[in-house]
């Protein structure tokens, strides 16, 4: 029987050779081309691009002459190319969308499919559904045409990505000042598509680049997976400590989340990094708009909207979510706990470059280091404090998203319930103004549990709960 191919939180994902396969690929790009030949794109461009993984650039071919088969155009990216750039290359090129082959911060044994809009932004959950509706259940009923030939007939162009995206930075922030302050910098590419591009944009001037991480390697030695927080980033802020660093910027595979370590080799979460971003657009940029969130990140965000009279929206987890509430409400800045970041003025899609760019501005701006800028957010906001236990689980699904909703527990971790939401998972709110949300992963057979609190003796205690909740304890 053949198997349903489904997107999750943020496309579709699956292990090498097992269910990602050239037939499952083709199938799957099928379902898109005739998705966007329903609406009136025929004879339209789409950019196609990928990452550093295993035959990342041979699934992208593949996914070309499936589009170029069905009678659309593409853009293909002449080597690997980090996802804001595949994304802003929608817009630059007057695109109707993008397929992106990455598996972004997956383990070794995975890739993956994303696809994009017009905007660049990740399609809404509908229209995800109506392309599986789409996808055939056999690669025979796959149209194609091979790429030589579609080459030839200029239905396939490579394309190089970078200049355009380049100049779009300039518009968006000064580079100028950065490269002149003397900031001594760990660049960590996770092996990734991030690789030489902070290197490229800052070196030349005072400032000083060391990137580590930043060659082709898709087995990621050094770290279980790419993706940017503690232990896959463990050497960079060692590497921190022992170069004297100013900082740690890390990018995940495909470039589109953020990690940052402090000038101690300390890692800065998620959480405080958005709660960051947010505040440097709101008082070192002076900027105004909406904030956009999801229900997993954090609260900070509610009382810098209170702060500075802004709107905050919160959504369910993955891009899906959070890119089309940007467009609805012109938001200055929306995130989510994984580390990924978008902006006004840029396209509706993370961007670990520009966020890290920002990050690093912020430091130049406000003449801090990243430890003194989480002192000066926590005397605006309170401290906050947060985690996150990632746990592989047996057994049905939903019998245990049942136990969880009989739980009704008055107290967590010694604070009290306020309420419950379950708009993605389970979020149980605290009075502290902290939360626990148990959820189950979108593109992995996991269920992660995740607090924030005010208190950062509770952590412990409240993670420890939500196992219990959830009956892994």
């Amino acid at each position: 029987m053949v198997k349903k191919i489904k997107f999750g939180t943020d496309g579709w994902r699956g292990y090498i050779a097992g269910d990602y396969t050239f037939e499952n690929v083709q199938r799957c790009t099928q379902g898109f081309a005739t998705y966007l030949l329903n609406h009136g794109k025929q004879g339209e461009w789409v950019v196609v691009g990928h990452d550093k993984r295993f035959h990342s650039e041979n699934f992208a071919a593949t996914a070309a002459e499936v589009l170029a088969g069905n009678g659309l155009r593409v853009y293909l990216t002449d080597g690997a190319t980090p996802t804001p750039v595949i994304a802003y290359s929608v817009v630059n090129r007057q695109a109707t969308g993008a397929v992106n082959i990455t598996a972004s911060h997956n383990p070794p044994t995975d890739n993956g499919y994303k696809v994009r809009d017009e905007h660049g932004g990740a399609i809404p959950p509908e229209g995800l559904s109506e392309i599986e509706s789409y996808i055939p259940n056999s690669a025979d009923e796959v149209k194609r045409v091979s790429l030589d030939k579609a080459l030839e007939d200029r239905k396939v162009q490579y394309f190089d990505p970078r200049p355009a995206y380049i100049e779009h930075l300039k518009g968006l922030i000064d580079l100028a000042p950065i490269r002149d302050a003397g900031l001594n910098i760990v660049f960590d590419a996770m092996w990734g598509n991030g690789a030489t591009w902070f290197s490229s944009l800052l070196n030349g001037g005072k400032t000083h680049v060391f990137e580590i991480h930043n060659t082709r390697n898709p087995i990621f030695p050094e770290m279980a997976r790419p993706e940017p927080i503690p232990p896959n980033i463990d050497v960079g802020l060692r590497t921190t400590v022992e170069r004297q660093a100013d900082v740690l910027i890390v990018t995940d595979g495909d470039a589109d989340r953020l990690g940052i370590g402090d000038e101690h080799g300390k890692f800065i979460n998620q959480l405080q990094a958005y709660a960051l971003l947010a505040y440097y657009l709101l008082e070192v940029r002076g900027e105004r708009g909406p904030i956009v969130k999801t229900l997993s990140t954090t609260s900070m965000l509610n009382k810098l909207g209170a702060l500075y009279h802004v709107p905050v929206y919160e959504t369910g987890v993955g891009f899906k979510y959070v890119a089309p509430k940007m467009l609805e409400t012109d938001a200055m800045i929306g995130g989510e706990e994984s580390g990924g970041y978008a902006f006004r003025g840029n396209v509706p899609e993370r961007d670990g470059i520009l966020a890290g760019l920002y990050l690093l501005d912020m430091m130049v701006r406000l003449k801090c280091k990243p430890s003194q800028l989480i002192d000066l957010l926590f005397s605006k906001v309170g401290a906050h404090y947060y985690d996150r236990i990632d746990t592989h689980f047996t057994g049905d699904r939903k019998s245990r998203e049942a136990s969880i909703l009989a739980a009704h527990p008055a107290t967590i971790g010694g604070l009290k319930v306020t309420g419950l939401d379950t708009m993605d998972g389970y979020k149980f709110n605290l009075e502290d103004g902290g939360w626990l949300l148990i959820r189950f992963s979108g593109t992995e057979p996991i269920l992660r549990v995740y607090c924030e609190t005010t208190a950062a003796e509770r952590v412990k205690d409240i993670l420890n709960s939500g196992l219990s909740i959830a009956g892994l304890k």
